[in-house]
């Protein structure tokens, strides 16, 4: 029996991971062991929220040191991917100007307001497919010019998030395509730079390295880096679809009919279409063209996810009180439902000081019920995720012509046993929830395909379906959901309104 062994970084915006991917190539077999699990999170400085990256950088290199030390040289390649949207710069000795800025920096979302009344809303949409948020990287670019930075003057180099980790693995500056699409300023047809845009607010554009797609060898591990971690330079690095989200939805087992929905931090909710799907309603429905693995396009919408139960998580720890995951939920499933929502995608709740007064003030304003504990909070928090979905899945219906009978969870939120069901509930339809890896076991088997052993999506996905169970959560749709969810479309309407 062959067997395959390959190095997997999953990145996330709150932590971080490294899973060595065990392959059995012959019967199309896979399984996986963590190797090192590590804390991440933006750092506020003044009124900023920054990137740690040299931090990050010594647990990736831990990462290979402690795979290395188990496994020698059976280890043939690693691969890198983290979340969406985040960038950095390099000056000409191919040096860190600065600390990469979180995508929560609340002067992306000032600079937002400001370009769009500079450049049409619907020319960057028609150009670049991409959904309007604050958090893209085109704000942030603006933003930048908009101050008059003085590290637009010292950047030589343009990097993703993930393509800094590679080039400090290889030396190669290149862009993955499937990170690169987040941008906001990158052509979906011609997987090219939309250098118009970049000019258009004053952003030099010599800047910006090649684009290569999922699946490319970028090399050998540096000599340096070699020699510093005692291993060989016999080790590949890979391009996965570098975006965690495109890793995960190659490695999520979806049917024509199946929505996804890849859930941490995020819950990215959506479809795989064969080409972009850009005209005016997709616009005012603000859906996204993300690059996808093997010529595919992630159609989707960003809903806020599992960032507030880690906010309401870290709340609580604050008030001195340490809960776990698992026992928030728990208290979640006690807690009387269909009492108060919140609209998961309110601006307030990106980036609060406090998740829990946040949540409050909303019910405040809205003049909504205020859960009696903790375990309320978190009911209305899951209910309102749910319901969110079923508001997107409906609006992604209408623009693809597809009716979605079946809802792919995967990723950590998929591990959430509660928000599945209320997902099934509250949406009517079938949840199909694993692997909870997905991002991972994407990005190992891109890093196959990387090697000449996988060929296709069909046969990730072969692979997927060969080595994992997944549960299924039938739905129990009542008159309290279908009342619940008219209760959510006011809400909605009236706080879009009131912004």
């Amino acid at each position: 029996m062959e067997q395959i062994f390959v190095l997997a970084f999953d990145l996330g915006a709150s932590s971080g991971r490294a899973l060595i991917g065990k392959i059995d190539v012959e019967n199309k077999k896979l399984e996986y062991e963590e190797i090192h699990r590590f804390p991440n999170g933006p750092v506020r400085i003044g009124r900023h929220l920054y990137w740690d990256v040299p931090k990050l950088w010594v647990e990736v290199k831990e990462g290979i040191r402690l795979t290395y030390k188990k496994y020698g040289e059976k280890l043939l390649s690693i691969g890198v991917d983290t979340w969406g949207v985040d960038f950095a710069l390099l000056d000409s000795n191919g040096e860190l100007v600065g600390l990469p800025y979180c995508y929560r920096d609340p002067r992306r979302k000032e600079a937002y307001e400001e370009l769009l009344k500079v450049i049409p809303p619907e020319r960057i949409y028609m150009r670049t497919g991409i959904q309007f948020m604050p958090i893209n990287p085109l704000y942030q670019l603006y933003a930048m010019v908009k101050d008059r930075s003085s590290l637009i003057q010292a950047a030589r180099t343009f990097l993703m998030m993930p393509d800094l980790i590679n080039y400090w693995l290889t030396g190669v500056k290149v862009c993955e395509y499937t990170d690169a699409s987040t941008t906001q300023f990158l052509d979906p047809y011609t997987k090219r730079w939309a250098f118009d845009l970049l000019e258009e607010i004053g952003f030099p554009t010599n800047i910006f390295p090649d684009i290569v797609e999922p699946g490319t060898k970028l090399g050998s591990i540096t000599r340096e880096l070699a020699e510093e971690l005692g291993i060989p330079r016999t080790i590949e690095v890979i391009e996965p679809a570098t975006h965690d989200t495109a890793s995960a939805v190659a490695a999520a087992p979806i049917d024509d009919d199946s929505a996804y929905i890849s859930c941490g931090t995020w819950s990215l909710v959506g479809v795989e279409l064969d080409k972009p799907l850009i005209n005016r309603k997709a616009m005012e429905y603000n859906f996204t063209n993300e690059g996808g693995a093997f010529n595919t396009i992630r159609f989707l919408k960003n809903v806020q996810g599992m960032w507030f139960i880690e906010q309401i998580r870290a709340s609580l720890m604050k008030r001195g009180y340490n809960y776990s995951y698992q026992e928030l939920t728990e208290m979640g499933s006690k807690a009387p439902g269909f009492k108060s929502f919140i609209d998961p995608d309110d601006p307030r709740f990106l980036a609060p000081l406090d998740m829990i007064d946040e949540i409050m003030r909303y019910l405040e304003e809205t003049k909504q019920e205020k859960p009696d504990g903790i375990g309320g909070l978190v009911r209305i928090v899951l209910e309102s995720l749910a319901m969110k979905y079923r508001y997107v899945i409906e609006r992604m219906e209408d623009l693809t012509g597809k009716k979605i009978k079946k809802i792919n969870i995967v990723g950590g939120g998929s591990r959430n046993w509660l928000h599945n069901q209320l997902t099934a509930d509250f949406n009517n339809r079938v949840v199909v929830a694993g692997p909870d890896e997905a991002t991972s076991i994407g990005n190992i088997l891109i890093q196959l395909a990387g090697l000449g052993y996988v060929k296709s999506l069909k046969d990730v996905r072969e692979y997927v379906k060969n080595s994992f169970q997944i549960k299924v959560f039938e739905p129990n749709h009542t008159k309290q959901h279908e009342d619940a969810y008219t209760k959510f479309l006011d809400l909605l309407e009236k706080t879009s309104r009131s912004r």
